[in-house]
């Protein structure tokens, strides 16, 4: 039974449900800062993924006084000197749609031999404890960038992101699948296990 709520510090209702199905077996239910009622702009100045995700985590846990969790994630080219990485949101501008950032990686790529394409989703998660404890980890997936979309599942560059591994993108991933290997996955079944940790040395 779901008995304690973390915040965690989006807006992206696809990132709340992927995180649910991640912590199912805990005895967290995580809501998103709407669902808190919470509504603020939080200006990421942070020059790494962890440096960011520990801005968001800090300021909306100094609002809402509970446990906050916060993540910053993105995809690094190497081709393209690891962008758009920690501006990943921010690429094309931020309320461009995901099919048109996509084509401008797309067209920035044109050309490129697949062996240069390679590139990686990364994802840093910090929690926020109001004791002022701060966790924090990171963790990757790698795989190249394709020259279309393919695949409907998931979210923003997905359909691009190539994992040879399984032969297909992460967009055309089942959950359970994606969840399992894909860098936000990765990063949160770590965080539940510092998690653990943490509270039993603090009981």
């Amino acid at each position: 039974m779901k008995n304690e709520k973390i915040i965690f510090a989006t807006k992206n209702r696809g990132k709340i449900k992927e995180i649910n199905m991640i912590m199912k077996d805990t005895k967290y239910e995580v809501i998103s800062m709407e669902d808190a009622g919470i509504d603020m702009d939080i200006v990421e100045d942070g020059v790494t993924f962890e440096e960011n995700a520990v801005i968001k985590a800090s300021k909306v846990m100094e609002i809402a006084d509970c446990i906050v969790m916060a993540d910053d994630s993105g995809l690094e080219i190497d081709y393209l000197n690891k962008a758009p990485g920690i501006y990943s949101a921010r690429f094309g501008g931020e309320d461009t749609p995901y099919s048109i950032k996509n084509k401008m990686i797309i067209d920035k790529l044109k050309g490129v031999e697949e062996k240069d394409r390679t590139a990686r989703f990364v994802c840093a998660i910090a929690v926020a404890f109001p004791n002022g404890d701060i966790l924090t980890n990171k963790e990757v997936i790698e795989g190249y960038i394709i020259n279309e979309e393919k695949g409907t599942n998931g979210f923003g560059y997905d359909p691009i992101f190539y994992v040879p591994e399984y032969d297909c993108t992460t967009a055309e991933m089942d959950n359970e699948l994606k969840n399992e290997i894909s860098h936000r996955g990765k990063a949160l079944r770590s965080m539940k296990l510092k998690m653990e940790s943490y509270m039993n040395d603090n009981r």
